[in-house]
């Protein structure tokens, strides 16, 4: 998978260095993988939620933190459309229109 706006994640990662190493591994994985639907996406992180209209909700380090992003299969992209602290995800009214 490609990742698109892969910037937002390294901006975050400065305001909050204590989520570096938990979406780096996660950055990692993502690149590596060949999803094709979303049971493949449960088959790398078991803790993914499907929100509807092609996003995706990843839980990082325990919870702490949530990435939300849209993925096209067949193009192979990836676009984070939210990186925040798990309190900051919580204000978001609806995470399927990011």
């Amino acid at each position: 998978m490609r990742i698109f706006t892969e910037e937002t994640l390294k901006r975050f990662t400065i305001q909050h260095p204590e989520s570096k190493t938990a979406l780096s591994e996660w950055s990692c994985k993502v690149k590596k993988a060949v999803w094709k639907n979303f049971a493949d996406i449960k088959k790398t992180f078991n803790s993914v939620d499907s929100v509807g209209n092609q996003h995706y909700v990843f839980n990082i380090k325990g919870n702490e933190f949530r990435v939300v992003v849209v993925i096209q299969f067949t193009p192979q992209f990836v676009y984070v459309r939210f990186v925040g602290t798990h309190a900051e995800y919580d204000k978001i009214p609806d995470c399927s229109t990011i």
